[in-house]
Order: C-alpha cells, then structure tokens, then sequence
C-alpha cells in the first residue's frame, strides 16, 4: 500500500514536474526576451569598486504528508522554506560590511491571523558583520557571521544548492539552535587565501539560551546535557563559553572565491573546482553530566572533497562531493542532528545543459552510539533550470530511516518520506 501511495504521488508529482518544463520551453516560441541576470548593484564610483550589493529570494515548497504512514490521507502542504534579503557594502578594499534578514519555515500551521500574534516566524537577523582587510591574506571580522568550521556544507549557500535543500538530519550543520542561531554564532572571525589554499577560523560565543540545547533525543543512559555554558563549575565559575572552529581548504584547479562565506553548491560548469577540506569544531566545557555536575568537551572534525567541472564541449557537468565527520559529545550522547559517533554524507549529480536539467542524488548515513542501528536518509531529485540559479523549478523523494528524533516518526522502525516540490527564485 505504501508503496503504490508513494510512486502514484511520485507518478503526479513528475506529470506537474514537466507540464512546467514544457510551459517554459513553449515560450521559447515567442519573440526573445532579455531574460539575462544581472546583479541588483548600486554603484558608488565610476570604476564600479565602490558599490552596494543587494539579493533576495524566495524558497516555496510544497510537500505531501509522510507517505510511509498506513492508510493516512495524502495531503500537499505549501510552504514558505525560506524568505531573505542580503546586502553587502564596500566603498574600499580595506572594509566590508554585511547584512541579511529573513524569515524560515512559514506554513498554515504556524500562520497567525495578524502575523504577529503568536510564534510563527518572524522576520529575524541571520548575519551582521563588519570585516578589516589587514594583509592580502588575512581578513578579520566581528559579528553575528557564518565562516563556519566542520565540512564545506556547514557553510552552505542556500542560493545555489545542488540538491533541493541541505540534507536532512542536518549533520553539516550539527550545531544548529543548540550553540549558534540558525548556524550563526556571535563572535570574531579571521579568513584569507594563500595561492590555492584558504582558511577561515572563528573564536565565538555559544548560545545562552538553552530551549534547543539540553536535549538527549534517544540516549542511552547517558547524564548528559549540551548545557555546559548555562551550569557554574563546582567552584561556583563560568564555563562553556567559546566556541572554536575553523575550515581549511586546498583548490587544486580553479580558486574559489572567500570573499563571501556562503560555499557554492553547483557552478553548472562554469567553473573547474577540485577542493579538499578539512574541518573542526570544539567547545571546551560545553557538556554537562547532571548527575555529577562536572564539564566535559565537545570536538568534531571532518574531512571531504567538492568535485564541480564542465565534461566534453557540449555545457554538460558533473557534480560530486563527500564528507566524513566524526563527533564526541561524550559517551552515548546524541544531539539534534547528530551524536558521538560518525557520519558520512554523498552527492552525485550530472547538468544536462541542452535540456536544462541536473538529475541528482544524495546520502546521509550516521552511526552513533545513543542508537542501535544508524540513521540513514536519501534524496532523490532533479533540478529544471529556467534560467540558471536564479529561476528553477526541483522535485525530489526525501526519506529518513531510523531517527527518533524527526517528530513524525514514532520509533527508530518507521520511516519519513515525502515528495517536495521547490520553486526557487532569487535576484
């Protein structure tokens, strides 16, 4: 029954899929219009070296209900992922300074009759930062920012993603609502780039509030809690608060750019990369035992290569990355997207430029110790691009197996599958 329920919506899902790709390709028929992108900047000098740069864009999403529920009614939920605005500024090469806002996850089930009379989302600072050019190689900042450290996902841009959205549990960004804000931390930053190496190292403040930390989702007898920063040593002292990560990156063909944190999901064959990485993340005294009242460390590293390279004379591309991650929050501890323990996560996707389209899929495999048996997800999909990036149309097959922790599965038996459609448009 599962199983005809799932390729039935798959089935209407592909015939939606291609009736827009068809509409699309129909107006191709009419005279040609400018449909060419061209970055929303106000010039401040004639050269164009002073300048303000604007962009903003829209994630909409439609998903079903779980399909692996027994004899559930198939519903289709429309969404708002995600809604930002980014600005940047840089009127000398000595200084840059950098806002975005937004607002995530606005469904009708947290819409408010007035928009703000309840918890749904708000409007919410995501980054704000100013950084100082002090050599050619070493870029220093202070803020609410993203130079994150682990893997290259855990700086993801959301605006040129490969798959539909970053995998889900969120691995890469481990630290999400338990030590940082919606993967940004308050703190100061130093970044740069030598030739085909780069870096980017941050000293911040973790998260004082601890609504979404403290949590043992499936634990096994563990008196853990990631609460270390909220609980006085024995001697009645403050603990828990820095946080240290960094990433470090070798380009073997084309350099990427860092003026920017965001990493690129796909350059759709524009660019030859072949990075290698290597990350870590530490919070000295970040957990608490409650049971002895005595502080232990947090570290993860991880390592992974990006693969994004045109193939033969014909626009086609092929995109491929990896990660291994390995975590220790201490013995059997599992946090909200990831545990003591390790993790590995995989993409492959192939850009079939004359048809406009990048089939791809993704793995995300864990292995901790609060869980008997791993958590595993995969996505599959395929991307339609009207017009690059900046107008697309994805349907994927998401599914996760084994995890508690996701609030529609009941045990570590049940699944969580739905089919996601994205409209994606930014400027």
């Amino acid at each position: 029954m599962k199983t005809r329920t799932i390729l039935k919506t798959m089935a209407l899902s592909l015939v939606y899929f291609f009736a827009v790709c068809t509409m699309t390709a129909q107006e191709k028929e009419k005279p040609e219009i400018d449909h060419s992108y061209k970055p929303m900047t106000l010039k401040l000098s004639e050269d164009g070296k002073k300048y303000v740069r604007f962009i903003m864009w829209h994630q909409l999403w439609a998903t079903t209900s779980n399909l692996e529920a027994e004899d559930a009614k198939l519903q289709l939920t429309p969404s708002i992922r995600r809604s930002r605005f980014l600005a940047f500024a840089q009127i000398s090469p000595k200084f840059l300074i950098l806002t975005h806002f937004g607002l995530n996850g606005l469904s009708p089930g947290n819409l408010t009759s007035l928009g703000s009379n309840g918890d749904s989302p708000q409007l919410f600072l995501h980054d704000a930062w100013g950084e100082f050019k002090v050599h050619d190689a070493v870029y220093v900042g202070a803020g609410l920012h993203y130079w994150k450290g682990l893997t290259r996902l855990s700086n993801q841009s959301t605006l040129n993603l490969m798959t539909l959205d970053q995998s889900r549990p969120f691995v890469a960004w481990h630290s999400l609502g338990i030590t940082d804000q919606f993967a940004r931390h308050l703190g100061v930053y130093a970044k740069g780039q030598i030739d085909q190496f780069d870096y980017r190292v941050a000293i911040n403040s973790p998260l004082r509030n601890t609504i979404g930390g403290g949590i043992d989702f499936g634990t096994k007898g563990s008196d853990l809690s990631y609460t270390g920063v909220s609980n006085l040593t024995e001697d009645e002292k403050p603990t828990g608060n820095t946080v240290l990560e960094g990433y470090f990156r070798y380009n073997i063909f084309d350099k990427e750019s860092t003026k920017l944190p965001y990493a690129v999901g796909t350059y759709l064959g524009k660019k030859k990369v072949l990075a290698i990485g290597a990350g870590f993340y530490a919070h000295p005294n970040g957990m608490y035992n409650e049971s002895t009242g005595k502080h232990s460390s947090v570290g993860h590293f991880a390592l992974d290569a990006f693969l994004d390279m045109p193939l033969g004379s014909n626009g086609d591309a092929i995109n491929a990355y990896a990660a291994f991650m390995n975590f220790n929050y201490g013995e059997n501890y599992v946090s909200r997207w990831a545990g003591t323990g390790s993790a590995i996560y995989s993409q492959l996707g192939y850009f079939v430029k004359s048809a406009k389209i990048m089939p791809y899929a993704a793995f995300n495999f864990g292995s901790y110790q609060g869980y008997e048996d791993p958590v595993t997800a995969i996505d599959v999909g395929v991307n339609y691009y009207i017009n690059g990036h900046n107008a697309k149309v994805t349907l994927e097959y998401h599914r996760i197996a084994g995890d508690v922790r996701e609030g529609a599965i009941a045990t570590q038996d049940d699944g969580l599958s739905q089919i996601r459609l994205q409209m994606h448009i930014f400027l």
